[in-house]
């Protein structure tokens, strides 16, 4: 698998996160977007094929992740 350069991506953190330190931050890239923990900005970043992530969040907005 070939590295992706994350140096430029411009990442966003949600408007609902707090300052409890619980957040993710997302990047939209050309191919890919990606996610990382907000408390570790240098560390490992997880990277979704577009699609995934729009089903991933179509997922979440209708509960298919909420704790039973």
């Amino acid at each position: 698998m070939t590295p992706v350069d994350l140096s430029r991506a411009q990442w966003k953190k949600s408007t609902r996160s707090s300052g409890n330190g619980q957040c993710v931050e997302v990047a939209g890239l050309a191919d890919a977007v990606a996610l990382r923990d907000s408390k570790d900005p240098t560390g490992p970043a997880l990277l979704f094929r577009p699609e995934a992530w729009t089903s991933f969040l179509a997922g979440a907005k209708h509960g298919q992740f909420t704790p039973r």
